[in-house]
């Protein structure tokens, strides 16, 4: 991943009420390994969360000057080190509005996948570890911590350029269980949520059941699109990037490549040429879980109607062949 720009600002501010103060580097950071090494380990902790929003640029105004500073940057207006500073002190400012908003190292990337141009802006900390010396003490460490990363945003520079109507070229960390802590990241940033990546997905699940129960598939046919569809959305979670419905269905189907796509088009299932994957989702629906009383039940959703059947009239299932590790305990318990 060729890095075009990159830049780090700190803010001191501690969750307490008190006034925040910045820091603020007059140059961009030298290329380097080290660099290269924490843009990979940013992206690879970024694209792990689960817990991410979809979204495009607020109409540019007083309240939501970034995508103004972006276009000028852009625009060779403004450059990299003026553009971060003015993001930096707005983010100070919006900071200063909540009491529970803690400081730090304000990241700022610019750099390229393969034809895709993004800018990623990450809030970093800092842990406290250990380590051994060249003389083999043991020493205090202090190193970022990109584990625990909670406030950052990537945006897609090359998809918000070239199509206006796009709704998620921005994706954000959002906070958990409805905590409202990271809000001012979010209005930072300026964006407005778009597609909900888990309602999204689910309906993308919903259309592909919909799609091979009219289609009344044999088990290995149905096995083998299941396969794909889970594979690679599941692919594209772990890589933070978009599903492209018509990539997908040429990956389910390879004879009739626009068969899916076109489903989904005739349908009116409401999904965006590119929709945000939801990890979770594709996981839930692959398998049939449950717990409940001591018993714990979990299988792949395609040995449904094969290796397990649900008696509904008498609310029981069968499993056939169970596993052999099972069949010797059960066996072991009766002697």
């Amino acid at each position: 991943m060729p890095i075009d720009n990159s830049i780090v600002h700190q803010i001191h501010k501690k969750p307490d009420g008190q006034p925040a103060s910045l820091t603020l580097r007059d140059a961009e950071l030298a290329a380097s390994e080290a660099l290269e090494q924490l843009l990979a380990g940013l992206i690879e902790a970024y694209n792990s969360k689960p817990n991410k929003a979809w979204g495009y640029f607020h109409e540019e105004s007083g309240a939501y000057p970034f995508s103004g500073w972006l276009q000028q940057l852009l625009d060779q207006e403004l450059d990299f080190v003026g553009f971060s500073a003015k993001a930096t002190e707005q983010l100070k400012t919006l900071m200063e509005s909540s009491n529970l908003a803690l400081g730090g190292h304000v990241l700022f990337i610019r750099y390229r996948q393969g034809m895709t141009a993004f800018l990623v802006i990450a809030l970093l900390h800092h842990t406290e570890g250990v380590t051994v010396t060249d003389d083999l003490d043991v020493a205090a460490a202090r190193h970022l911590d990109l584990s625990s990363l909670n406030m950052a945003a990537r945006i897609n520079l090359t998809e918000w350029k070239q199509n206006a109507s796009a709704k998620n070229y921005i994706s954000f960390i959002r906070g958990r269980s409805g905590k409202r802590v990271s809000d001012y990241f979010r209005d930072f940033i300026g964006c407005v949520e778009g597609s909900n990546p888990e309602e999204e997905t689910n309906t993308l699940l919903q259309a592909f059941s919909d799609y091979v129960g009219e289609a009344e598939l044999e088990p290995d046919a149905l096995k083998q699109k299941t396969k794909a569809l889970s594979g690679y959305v599941s692919s594209q979670a772990r890589q933070g990037e978009q599903v492209a419905l018509e990539e997908l269905s040429g990956l389910i189907d390879e004879e009739q490549p626009r068969a899916f796509y076109d489903y989904i088009r005739h349908k009116d299932y409401g999904l965006a040429p590119e929709i945000p994957p939801d990890k979770r989702a594709v996981s839930n629906f692959m398998r049939f879980y449950g717990k409940a009383d001591g018993l714990s039940i979990s299988f792949e959703a395609h040995l449904l109607g094969e290796r397990v059947e649900y008696d509904e009239s008498e609310d029981a299932l069968l499993i056939k062949h169970p596993p052999k590790g099972l069949i010797q305990q059960l066996r072991n318990k009766k002697r």
